[in-house]
Formats: structure tokens, sequence, C-alpha cells
């Protein structure tokens, strides 16, 4: 009877202790791993972000704002060298995210980046044609044949900087009907069928799902395009801006780029 008595003290004491141990450690929200709900922030921010971002930020927006009642996280897609463009002349944002490294670097040139961006995802080109394929598209090289309707970005433009880099990797020129300055407006080109053939993004083709069809090609690798994001040094919520920030490189956020075909850096 004493060794079951002794036993069953100490197990309450265990117990108490336990419980005294966990009322002391720092006050958490959520799984431990989740950076998307964070205690005390509020109000509103602007983000700013490359075209190619648009259906994971409004996904990470959504999942930000229920995991943080009180807050609002607007966003605004555009070709990054158009966003930093309109940064720079003075449009309120609060995060800029970006789908190369060198239109970040502008920002910053403009002392316009508080401390220093995240690199948080990468991504690479991939033909994209109409499900029919109607100029029987096959190859990077295809896309110079006479007669093939191809839209590509314009040079300003991420993934028209990473296309001149495939052309010159493949030692090839291109012969555009047109330069779009975003992504998605090159995209909406083939969708649209008014071309036969774009460069676009991997996700995008994933995101457009049968609406077009992707083709791959080895020069790819040549243009591996790196995504920062930040904090504009002239944001009215840097605490906010900041939390987003870390929802996006966290783990929920990765799973979400991850799951549309985005690499990491």
């Amino acid at each position: 009877m004493r060794s079951l008595l002794k036993v069953t003290t100490t197990l309450i004491a265990t117990g108490a202790l336990a419980l005294s141990l966990a009322g002391c450690s720092p006050e958490t929200t959520g799984n431990a791993a989740d950076t998307s709900t964070v205690s005390g922030v509020s109000g509103s921010i602007t983000v700013f972000a490359a075209a190619s971002l648009k259906a994971t930020f409004t996904q990470m927006a959504a999942d930000f704002e229920a995991s943080n009642p009180g807050t609002t996280v607007n966003l605004s897609f555009a070709g990054s060298s158009d966003l930093v463009t309109q940064i720079t002349s003075g449009a309120p944002a609060d995060v800029f995210a970006s789908a190369d490294t060198r239109n970040m670097d502008k920002l910053g040139e403009a002392n316009l980046v508080e401390g220093t961006p995240t690199d948080f995802a990468t991504n690479v080109l991939q033909i994209a044609v109409p499900p029919s394929n109607p100029a029987s598209i096959s190859s990077l090289e295809d896309l110079t044949h006479p007669g093939a309707k191809v839209v590509i970005c314009a040079p300003q433009v991420p993934c028209g900087s990473a296309t001149k880099k495939v052309e010159e990797a493949a030692q090839i020129t291109l012969t555009p009907v047109s330069e779009e300055s975003s992504v998605t407006d090159v995209l909406g080109k083939v969708t649209s069928g008014e071309a036969d053939a774009g460069l676009v993004y991997v996700t995008d083709v994933k995101t457009a799902e049968d609406k077009v069809k992707g083709i791959e090609f080895p020069e790819s690798d040549a243009a591996v395009n790196i995504y920062p994001i930040g904090t504009v040094k002239t944001s009215k919520n840097k605490e906010l801006a900041d939390a987003f920030i870390a929802a996006v490189t966290g783990p929920r956020g990765q799973a979400v780029l991850t799951d549309a075909g985005f690499g990491t850096p």
C-alpha cells in the first residue's frame, strides 16, 4: 500500500511541475512551426508583388488575414520593373516581392528597402503552347521557325531578362510578334489563341492547368530567377509588413510556393 501511495504522489508532483513549466513558457499562438500567426499585429499593408506570384500570394494573404484577425493585406501585381517604378515614384507600398534580384537591387539603390531582402523562391522558364500546339513546337529552337507566332516578356521584366539568357545559351535569336510587360500578359496571349507559343514560368503553366501545354527545354537552367522579398522603407506599418514576410518565408508559405511549382532559393 505504501509503495502504491508513493507512486501516486510522484505522478501528481510530476504533473504539477509540468503544468507549472507550461505556465511559465512564452505564450504561443497556433502550431510552433506556424509563422503566419503573430501576436499583437493589426492594421493593413499593401504588398507589391511580381505578376507570377498572383496565385500564391493571394492564397497566403487570405491565410494570413484568417490567422491574424484585424489585419488586411492589400495586393498589387505587375511586372517587377513596373512595381519598382511605382514605388520610387511614391506609391504607398509596405512590402515588395520581386521576380529577380536586379529589380530589388534597384529599390535598394534608391534607399527604399529596409534591411536586407530575403530570397524566398526560384523559378525557371517553360514554353507554353495552346493544347492543340498549332505550330508543332517541341523545343526552344522551334520558336525561331518562320510563321510561328511567339510572345515573350519585354527585356526590362524579369521573365524578359531570363528569355535573353536562354537565347544566348541556345545561340538563337527570337523574333516575337509582341513583347509584354508581365508574364501573365504573355500567358494571356497564348490562352486566348493570339500566340502559338510564349515563354513563361513553369509556375504559370501549372496555374493555367489545361488551358496550355508546357514544354520543358534544357536551356532553362541557364536562367534561374531568384525571388527576394523585403519591407519598403516608407512603410507605415513595418511590424505587420515584417510579419507577412515571415509568413511567406516560413513553413506554411514555403509549402504554398512548392505546391505551385516554385523552387527553393
